[in-house]
């Protein structure tokens, strides 16, 4: 009988690899990790009461180890070729993601392990955008695109045999594993020689930078990868200390004492030299602009009542964006109406919690509401980590890191029904992942969901 290796394992030799090879690409990336590293080291050995925390949530080895990057492709038919390919390695499509609203002809969703044990042994992430081709407004352009893209293969021969290996029999064995790995991988391999001459590059890039970076190059090349920081403030130090061009501005909430969802920074893309084919079958060098270093800080998952205060405020920070004056500061007095403390963000119902006995207990769990013993100090509420994106976050990082895309919101409305379809499958609710995982821990104690 064959041994499968766990999906688990599969997923952290892919991660390790894309590291690997991401690194070797942009070097710059390197450098980003051993910053990264430098600040974690220095923030767990000043801050010992996070060092427990982690540990005790399970997320202390896993740190070093987690990355999330991105993709993008252009046709429906590749979205559901990645979902089978990211399915090997038991990542699951989380979210919806519509970035049309932000600028963006792209809509997306979060490629990642839903359940704690798989999250804890590799916190690998993909988000993965579709090309909205409707949103090319020249008709022959979009056209061209179609054509461009239904000649490629993303996917080789290789990589597909063991995607279908695994779905036919459940499972890989090691020595296959090891080989859909490396297949897998020349998927996201960057090739400095586009598919297309220069002209069309050009075409394609004055509609939209992300459309040139889709639809002119053989396949979804990882444009970025994006380790774990614990204090993203001090890595923006550490970077543009070290000469390295950092983004201005952290996307995302600003500093707090109970940091919440997700907060992000990068280092701007870097300017790559392209061989562009001419029409004498040869080529002519040219540039693209479109890898990137990110560094993200993730906080705790909010609820719906949660997301919500915190949509409202951003919304409120955002719409007064080109006014004059520190848009940090701005930031920081605007969330001070959001809770920042534990007790209040649970008593308010504005952030998920998993709940387990602060202390060995003689006989049963004293009766009352969970919410009641964890005042008491009788039972632990332990927040609960996010782990998916923000969509102005996503796109805040994305058109920083395109030069001279249009930031004007695209008049186009949101087709999740669609995107599905494309992808051959529903993406999962993460509020009801998160909700899942608190609930859990309260039938486990033999208290009522609540």
């Amino acid at each position: 009988m064959i041994q499968f290796i766990s999906p688990d394992d599969i997923r952290l030799a892919f991660s390790e690899a894309m590291s690997a090879m991401y690194r070797e690409e942009v070097p710059l990336y390197g450098d980003l990790l051993d910053i990264v590293a430098t600040v974690n080291a220095r923030t767990l050995a000043a801050d010992p009461a996070l060092r427990a925390q982690l540990e005790a949530q399970g997320e202390l080895e896993r740190l070093n180890a987690e990355r999330h990057g991105a993709i993008r492709v252009g046709t429906p038919a590749e979205l559901a070729l990645m979902r089978r390919l990211f399915a090997v390695m038991g990542l699951h499509p989380v979210g919806y993601y519509d970035l049309a609203a932000a600028g963006l002809p792209v809509h997306s969703t979060a490629f990642r392990p839903v359940e704690r044990q798989a999250l804890s042994r590799c916190a690998f992430r993909i988000f993965c955008s579709l090309l909205r081709l409707d949103l090319i407004e020249d008709e022959a352009l979009r056209t061209r695109a179609a054509d461009i893209l239904a000649q490629r293969r993303i996917v080789s021969d290789d990589a597909l045999y063991f995607i279908e290996k695994h779905e036919a029999d459940g499972g890989l064995s090691s020595e296959d594993a090891e080989a859909f790995v490396l297949a897998a991988l020349e998927t996201f391999r960057w090739h400095g020689e586009a598919l297309v001459d220069a002209p069309t590059y050009a075409a394609f890039s004055a509609t939209h930078r992300l459309v040139a970076d889709i639809v002119c190059f053989r396949g979804p090349h990882i444009n970025h990868l994006t380790p774990r920081a614990l204090d993203i403030d001090a890595v923006q130090v550490e970077m543009i200390a070290r000469g390295i061009k950092a983004k201005a501005v952290i996307e995302g909430p600003p500093r707090r004492n109970v940091p919440i969802l997700l907060r992000q920074t990068s280092f701007q893309a870097l300017e790559e030299p392209i061989l562009f084919r001419d029409a004498d079958g040869g080529t002519v060098t040219g540039a693209h602009t479109a890898r990137f270093g990110e560094i993200e800080q993730r906080g705790l998952a909010l609820t719906p009542n949660g997301r919500a205060l915190y949509d409202e405020i951003l919304a409120e920070v955002e719409a007064a964006r080109a006014e004059a004056g520190d848009y940090q500061a701005r930031l920081a007095a605007a969330f001070a109406r959001f809770p920042d403390d534990l007790a209040t963000l649970r008593a308010q119902g504005l952030a998920y919690f998993s709940y387990a006995p602060a202390r060995p207990l003689a006989g049963a769990l004293p009766d009352g509401a969970a919410d009641d013993l964890a005042d008491a100090g009788t039972l632990a509420a332990t927040p609960i980590t996010y782990e998916d994106f923000l969509p102005v976050s996503a796109a805040g990082i994305f058109r920083s890191n395109l030069s001279g895309a249009d930031e004007a919101r695209l008049s186009a409305a949101s087709s999740q029904d669609a995107f599905e379809a494309a992808l051959g499958a529903a993406c999962l609710d993460p509020f009801g992942l998160y909700l899942a995982q608190e609930e859990e821990s309260l039938e486990a104690l033999g208290r009522a969901p609540r």
